[in-house]
């Protein structure tokens, strides 16, 4: 492969800066893809830009880039579904007498409590970060909306509660991914090395920690602190100009004429999907569970099993899955026809086109990053001037910033892995606290990253402004990374 140097930073920081002070994410991302593929073209304006156009073409020659797109599409069929069904509009009105009821008790305190349980719901899907930050938003975005919590607040809770409750519990496709990358650097017991990794693994514990803080105490701080003062004295749940992920079409869809409001007709299809998460890990990953362990029986080998699981697969028949019981469960109480579910679902659909052309154009800025050896230029860089104390710290560091270029965390995890196992071995560092700084730094760095499939999952969750959710995150995050870099520093150098 063709030594890029400092040239594989140009596209993704390029793309990265204009998002933010543009505003125009899709024209950002454009332009880093084309940006990137002119300079591997050899600066060729012609065949870097019919390069560029093939790279969106390949980005669904992945299958499992391809069952993303597909999945995030599909949503808003979900999400259009359990509107006209009556079924937000049921919800609301069950939590609307829960916090009726709560409020009796103690004044003032709904908007803490349902902060709290959208923070809960996050960390307890933990089967995969997609299906959590989707659960949380469909559940909680109207309650959010009629409480006048502001947009960012809801993308905050999700993005936050999902990657680092998927990192903490890790049966799933993470751990699976993880123990593969810790497997291939000779560790016999990949499953014990990572728990007495996640010992070490400090920053998805403070984001949990951060956002329960800023919850309870009610100090939000830097662009957040604004938004809830937009919220509280304007009464407007996004900034002026602020454009969400989700049109205005898909989530102001109104209950269907002379149907009742059931909160079961929302409830329903969220829990078929969130069940099915781990049912497809499990039958996915079965094969690959019997080559690991021929003699698996049990609870351990199912959830061997579903740590072997394809995450892209899953999701995508879990929320299939969930669409057709939807469809059979309206037709059986007579609220829609076969042929008007067929017209949600496309309408639904339509509504997302948005986000799945983002979301192909993440996936394709990424394989730029990966062709230009973006990733593998600044682990490099970093490796020449490291210490055996400072090792852990360096890592972290490293890895956030390869994180948030690339947008990928799990693109991070593998290049960092199999530089810092055989870099903390040869230098006498900690090894499962090196482990620990890589895989935190990749988090942290997803978060932060305006190009991340997951933060663009969350700002759609919540039909939030995307940029606007970067912005209001970033100091959050930035707090608990700090304490994270300086806790590797102190113990690296202890």
């Amino acid at each position: 492969m063709t030594d890029f140097g400092i040239l594989s930073l140009v596209p993704p920081v390029v793309a990265i800066i204009l998002a933010i002070f543009s505003r125009q994410v899709f024209i950002s991302l454009l332009f880093g893809i084309w940006l990137g593929w002119i300079i591997l073209s050899d600066f060729s304006v012609l065949q870097g830009t019919l390069a560029a156009i093939q790279s969106l073409v390949d980005v669904f020659k992945d299958e499992g880039n391809t069952r993303t797109i597909m999945f995030c599409a599909l949503v808003g069929a979900l999400i259009v579904f359990i509107q006209r069904s009556g079924g937000v509009e049921g919800f609301i009105q069950r939590i609307n007498r829960l916090l009726e009821r709560y409020e009796k008790k103690k004044a003032g305190s709904n908007r803490i409590v349902i902060q709290f349980l959208a923070w809960l719901t996050g960390l307890l899907i933990f089967v995969e970060s997609s299906i959590s930050v989707l659960t949380v938003g469909a559940l909680y975005r109207p309650v959010f909306d009629r409480l006048g919590i502001p947009r960012e607040k809801l993308a905050y809770i999700a993005d936050s509660s999902s990657a680092p409750s998927s990192m903490l519990i890790p049966f799933n496709g993470w751990g699976a991914f993880i123990m593969t990358l810790l497997l291939a650097q000779g560790f016999d017991d990949p499953f014990a090395t990572m728990i007495k990794a996640l010992g070490y693994n400090f920053y998805p514990f403070l984001a949990l920690l951060m956002v329960l803080i800023i919850i309870f105490s009610k100090k939000d701080f830097g662009p957040m602190a604004k938004a809830e003062q937009r919220a509280r004295e304007e009464g407007k749940l996004m900034a002026d100009g602020a454009i969400p992920m989700v049109s205005d079409e898909l989530t102001d869809q109104p209950t269907k004429a002379g149907v009742r409001p059931r909160a079961f007709n929302m409830v329903l299809p969220i829990l078929i999907m969130v069940l099915m998460m781990p049912v497809m890990l499990a039958y996915t990953g079965w094969a690959g569970a019997m080559e690991v362990n021929p003699e698996g029986q049990g609870l351990s080998q199912i959830f061997l099993a579903i740590g072997q699981g394809s995450g892209s697969t899953s999701v995508l028949v879990a929320v299939i899955t969930a669409i057709i019981v939807s469809m059979f469960s309206y037709k059986i109480q007579g609220i829609f026809g076969f042929r008007e579910m067929v017209d949600l679902v496309l309408k639904g659909v339509a509504g997302l086109i948005p986000l799945t052309l983002l979301m192909l154009m993440a996936f394709a800025i990424g394989n730029v990053c990966k062709a230009m050896g973006t990733g593998l230029y600044v682990a490099e860089v970093a490796e020449t001037w490291l210490s055996p104390g400072l090792v852990p710290f360096l890592i972290f560091v490293v890895s956030c910033f390869i994180a948030f270029s690339t947008g990928t965390s799990w693109g991070t995890f593998a290049i960092m892995i199999a530089i810092a196992v055989p870099m903390a071995r040869t230098m006498d560092a900690n090894v499962y606290m090196t482990i620990a700084a890589a895989l935190g730094g990749g988090v942290y760095g997803d978060h932060c990253s305006p190009i991340s499939d997951t933060s663009i999952l969350s700002s759609m969750a919540s039909a939030s402004d995307h940029i606007d959710h970067v912005k209001t995150q970033l100091p959050y995050a930035s707090v608990a990374g700090g304490i994270t870099a300086l806790l590797y520093l102190v113990l690296g150098l202890m």
